[in-house]
């Protein structure tokens, strides 16, 4: 025996195998995913090799940890409170429910809870893009008590996504008036221009509207609305089959740039 520990773990949902001496400090750790076992002592390579043979599965690269980029070293020093990447969808109600949650019986749904229904939907459908080299970013505030209820980066560019509750209702799109059911028509896609060019500033990166309905039974467009993609939830996949505009590195950087909250005090 080299007196080496195997412990399993997961950082950041991916799982890592760590190599750790009698005393708990680490000597290596393997990335099933990478295939890479990174050493922290190379003197120890062949015992770390022996005591993760058991655990490897398939060929495997191994030398120090990679040089972290840019965009890393810049999460790794953001504060816990200005990271906006642990937000979930619906954040910004979830708290607003939390603190709020209003008379337990009322005569008509509370028209936040809708809300939020959709911006979970909406959101849950955006997260399943991150396997796919795009980030979701959720209830992105922007000065004025705006927020920006998805952020979409990727290497198609960078998508504002606004979650519009519409099940079982016929909505109308004459831009920029959106109607839903028997409301009041509101100019919702003047807003989501408005806030696509905030982002874009912020970013100094093009970044583009999209109005994502939630379940609607019926939609219209009188004409396609200028500059905002107007997609139902189950179409929001499609947005990760626009042609490549950005390369890997440029997006994780826009990523580490978007998730510092302090990026949009200026906007």
């Amino acid at each position: 025996m080299n007196g080496l520990r195997v412990v399993p773990a997961f950082r950041h949902g991916r799982e890592r195998i760590y190599v750790c001496r009698p005393d708990g400090d680490n000597v290596a750790w393997y990335d099933r995913e990478t295939g890479r076992v990174n050493l922290l002592d190379e003197d120890r390579g062949d015992d770390v090799l022996a005591a993760l043979k058991p655990f490897l599965t398939g060929p495997v690269t191994v030398g120090p940890p990679p040089v972290p980029t840019p965009a890393e070293l810049a999460r790794l020093t953001l504060h816990p409170d200005d990271d906006l990447a642990p937000n979930r969808p619906g954040e910004a109600l979830l708290v607003a429910l939390d603190r709020d949650p209003g008379p337990a019986h009322r005569l008509r749904p509370d028209p936040r809870r809708r809300a939020l229904t959709a911006e979970q939907t909406v959101g849950e459908a955006l997260d399943r893009l991150e396997g796919a080299g795009w980030h979701t970013l959720h209830s992105v505030p922007l000065p004025g008590g705006d927020r920006i209820h998805h952020l979409l980066i990727g290497p198609g560019g960078l998508f504002a996504v606004h979650a519009l509750y519409a099940r079982k209702s016929r909505v109308l799109v004459a831009d920029p008036m959106v109607t839903v059911g028997r409301r009041e028509p509101e100019p919702l896609l003047r807003h989501l221009r408005a806030c696509a060019d905030r982002a874009s500033y912020a970013l100094t990166a093009e970044v583009h509207p999209v109005l994502a309905l939630a379940g609607p039974a019926d939609l219209t467009l009188t004409t396609a609305p200028r500059g905002v993609r107007v997609l139902q939830d189950p179409s929001l996949p499609t947005l990760a089959h626009a042609g490549a505009v950005l390369k890997p590195a440029d997006v994780e950087a826009l990523h580490a740039m978007a998730r510092d909250r302090g990026t949009w005090g200026r906007v």
